[in-house]
C-alpha cells in the first residue's frame, strides 16, 4: 500500500470508519480517458462530510439564521490509490481523526463496491464566527458528539 503521511497503521485506520454514504460515479464526473476527474473526490468529500455533520446535529445549528458560527474547510488533501470509472459505485466514508479547540481533522476513504480502497483523504474543518472570522471553540455538547462519533456505528 502507498505510504500516506497522515495514516500510521493503514489496516487499523480503515477499520475505524463508522459513517458512509454510497455514491455512483456519473458520466459528467469523468475525463476524456474515462477516469474520475481529479477534482471530483473533493465534491464527494463535501457530500459525505455534510451528511456526517448532519447526523451529528451540527448542520441544523450552523444553518440556523440566529447562529453566529459556521464551519469552514481550512485544507483538503486526496491520495488516489486505484482508478475509478463511470458507473462505479463508491462507498464514501468520513470520520473524525483528531479534535482541536475549534477544529477537527476529518479523514475520508472511498471503497469501490465497498471492497477495494480507491482513494483516501483528509482535511481540517474549523468552526468560526461568521462576523469576525475567528475560531470558536467547540462547546461541551459538540465536543462530546465529536468524541462519541469515533466509536459509535452509524450504519
Amino acid at each position: 500500500m502507498k505510504n500516506i503521511d497522515y495514516i500510521d497503521n493503514f489496516e487499523e485506520w480503515q477499520r475505524s470508519f463508522r459513517f458512509f454514504r454510497r455514491i455512483k460515479v456519473r458520466f459528467c464526473e469523468t475525463d476524456m480517458f474515462g477516469h474520475l476527474n481529479n477534482t471530483v473526490p473533493f465534491v464527494y468529500f463535501e457530500e459525505v462530510r455534510t451528511e456526517f455533520l448532519k447526523a451529528l446535529g451540527f448542520m441544523d445549528q450552523w444553518t440556523n439564521e440566529q447562529s453566529n458560527e459556521i464551519p469552514v474547510v481550512a485544507d483538503l488533501k486526496c491520495d488516489f490509490l486505484k482508478q475509478v470509472f463511470f458507473n462505479d459505485e463508491l462507498y464514501m466514508y468520513a470520520k473524525v481523526h483528531k479534535i482541536g479547540r475549534s477544529s477537527i481533522d476529518l479523514h475520508y476513504m472511498a471503497k469501490k463496491d465497498n471492497k477495494e480502497i480507491v482513494l483516501v483523504g483528509r482535511g481540517a474543518l474549523v468552526q468560526i464566527n461568521k462576523h469576525t472570522g475567528k475560531g470558536v471553540p467547540w462547546n461541551d455538547e459538540m465536543r462530546q458528539k465529536l468524541q462519541h462519533s469515533q466509536s459509535v456505528s452509524f450504519v
